[in-house]
């Protein structure tokens, strides 16, 4: 299920209950926390989520999944690793 652009999981996310947060596809790019440069670079190229993106993982995905303190995954690269996944399936329907 695609339910973010960075490959995110939204559901139990903890920022869905104490903010508010509907995500970055429902609010084009601007979720709890303002502008999503992930989720705008990906509108910006007309994709739906980063898995789509040719450039997978790119440094502004990477960076964000790995190296960022307050939004980063846990474990780190988990965003990129759905990502991956969601590309590994769009190559299998062609």
């Amino acid at each position: 299920m695609v339910d973010s652009r960075c490959g995110l999981h939204c559901t139990g996310c903890e920022y869905k209950e104490t903010c508010g947060c509907v995500g970055c596809i429902e609010t084009s790019g601007h979720p709890f926390h303002g502008e999503c440069p992930v989720a705008v670079c990906c509108q910006n190229k007309g994709f739906v989520h980063c898995g789509e993106c040719p450039d997978i993982p790119c440094e502004q995905l990477y960076a964000y999944s790995y190296l960022d303190k307050e939004h980063g995954d846990d474990p780190p690269g988990a965003r990129v690793e759905q990502c991956k996944r969601w590309h590994a399936e769009l190559k299998g329907k062609k």
